[in-house]
């Protein structure tokens, strides 16, 4: 989605163990995503190195908390809140990302929820969704399911 993230955690990085922080480096390419997703066990601090994103997360109320961030700027996503950050741009950009946790986890929303291994039946997605089944199938397409 033309994000990568490069990233620190316990299991990377043993000397981690016990001190409850990690840290990732993402870069964004022009135009790139780095999807709704969630961290289970942290709260999550990016410092923009270099570029400008477009980030935000969602309260559990579904109010979208979002700004523009540019080099030098600090943004905090809250522990298990759905969040994001985008490159709307035609520079390259990237953040450090520092983590309240030896081993944040991540779950993404989109191969989370069609592309789960078993899959969650189309018939309850598609209720879910307000989408008939043929376009769960259609969405199921682009995550193939997790071994």
């Amino acid at each position: 989605m033309g994000s990568a993230v490069t990233g620190a955690n316990v299991e990377k990085v043993p000397g981690l163990n016990t001190l409850g922080v990690s840290i990732s480096r993402i870069d964004y390419a022009p135009g790139g995503l780095n999807p709704p997703h969630l961290h289970p066990r942290a709260s999550e601090a990016i410092f923009v190195l270099e570029g400008r994103l477009f980030v935000g997360f969602l309260t559990t109320t579904g109010k979208l908390i979002s700004k523009h961030v540019n080099k030098g700027d600090v943004f905090v996503f809250p522990k298990a809140l759905l969040h994001f950050q985008q490159n709307p741009n035609k520079a390259p950009a990237s953040v450090l990302a520092a983590f309240d946790s030896q081993l944040p986890g991540t779950q993404v929303v989109g191969p989370s929820l069609f592309g789960s291994n078993p899959p969650i039946p189309d018939d309850l997605l598609a209720k879910a969704f307000g989408a008939a089944a043929p376009e769960i199938q259609k969405i199921k397409g682009k995550f193939p399911p997790k071994k």
